[in-house]
């Protein structure tokens, strides 16, 4: 397949049959005359400044330099998406801290805050420490609950069989 010679009478190197030499002086263009520094009028292919019959218009740097098409326009990449905290952690966490107070919440927190880790590891979510918190605090409430009912029992029992003799009757 053969295609035209382009425009301008510049030759392609790489087509066979179309031998071209460089110059021997850089200055000098393919016809050995020299290469103007400034377009003229009677250069059809010369780029012509569009600003410079305005008032203020700037000659642009290089006159000789090619249009081309512009950059392609790649979307943008945008905010980067925060990974979301599992909302099981915050609840257990929430319900650890309460059992603070309340003392019957906090083996659930632990319990949640064990569901919660799971979760997050299967997912990929945030608030995997305020899951191990959640444990943590869960199950030392839990503990020192089951303490206290324990003293309360022992409290209870020590007072029943140590109870005042003298109202016995025999």
């Amino acid at each position: 397949m053969s295609y035209p010679p382009p425009p301008g009478g510049w030759h392609d190197p790489s087509t066979p049959g179309q031998q071209s030499t460089p110059p021997a002086d850089p200055t000098l263009a393919m016809g050995g005359s020299p290469i103007p520094t400034q377009p003229t009028s009677a250069d059809p292919y010369a780029p012509t400044n569009p600003y410079a019959g305005m008032p203020g218009g700037q000659p642009t740097a290089d006159p000789y330099a090619a249009a081309g098409y512009p950059p392609p326009a790649y979307p943008g990449y945008g905010y980067p998406v925060a990974a979301r905290t599992n909302t099981m952690a915050i609840v257990a966490l929430v319900l650890s801290l309460v059992g603070i107070a309340s003392c019957i919440t906090a083996p659930i927190g632990a319990i949640l805050g064990h569901v919660a880790r799971k979760q997050i590891r299967e997912t990929g979510e945030q608030g995997e420490g305020m899951a191990k918190a959640a444990i943590i605090v869960g199950w030392i409430l839990t503990g020192l609950l089951a303490l206290l009912i324990a003293f309360y029992v022992v409290v209870i029992v020590i007072a029943v069989t140590n109870g005042d003799t003298s109202s016995r009757s025999y």
